[in-house]
């Protein structure tokens, strides 16, 4: 049995169903009305203009502060702190009204706790918007957010930060994500005792990516391996 289970938060324990492009286009209605211009030939563009930007956010590129900035200043707009606060507020309040458990997860987590495993949360994104959307599935353990700790999966750093929340080595820990690269590559090449791939969309492991120790299909299973 592991000394303590790591999860990725996204895809893994909850749904967001896009938080963070809402806020970005709640945002938007506000550049507009400061006299600002839409930067995409269409409503669908300027939705991909913002996935873009989230992608580079989330790759480490820039700090939610330097998107929210970048965004406004696209749009001819001076940047304010103001611009910040008003999308870091969009995003907490939106929480509550779309994030959503992955089927299961809050049982799964409810028996590793009767089991008395510990478990924390590893995952790439901004506080405290990731401690949120723990705490609305129900998740009570650490939550190592990529920004607080200036490190993010893949890299080994942000895998030893999961492990001394847990109080534990990483050769006695199991981590659990739906992302090959970043979160089972991640964890092995860290030196995770057990990365499990949840795979809950029937998907082919991607080739030339080094292989999970299990592979689950729902959260329920990880109970049943443990």
């Amino acid at each position: 049995m592991p000394a303590g289970v790591g999860f990725d938060f996204d895809h893994t324990l909850g749904i967001d169903n896009k938080l963070e492009r809402i806020a970005f286009l709640r945002l938007l209605e506000r550049v507009l009305a400061e006299g600002g211009r839409m930067l995409g030939a269409d409503f669908a563009d300027e939705q991909r203009r913002i996935d873009e930007l989230l992608a580079h956010q989330r790759a480490g590129d820039l700090s939610i502060e330097e998107a929210v900035r970048s965004y406004a200043r696209d749009r001819g707009i001076a940047p304010t702190d103001g611009h910040v606060a008003y999308y870091r507020d969009a995003c907490m309040a939106l929480v509550e009204e779309v994030v959503v458990p992955l089927p299961g997860a809050r049982a799964m987590l409810s028996g590793l706790r009767e089991r008395g495993i510990p478990v924390a949360i590893l995952t790439n994104g901004w506080s405290p918007l990731q401690q949120a959307k723990a705490a609305r599935v129900g998740f009570d353990g650490p939550v190592v957010v990529s920004a607080r700790i200036g490190a993010q999966k893949p890299q080994p750093e942000a895998f030893a930060a999961m492990a001394e929340a847990l109080g534990a080595t990483l050769a006695n820990l199991w981590y659990v994500g739906d992302d090959p690269v970043a979160d089972i590559a991640g964890s092995l090449g860290a030196g995770i005792g057990a990365a499990i791939w949840l795979d809950t969309e029937g998907r082919t492991y991607p080739s030339g990516t080094a292989p999970p120790t299990r592979s689950i299909s729902g959260l329920a299973e990880l109970l049943a391996i443990l």
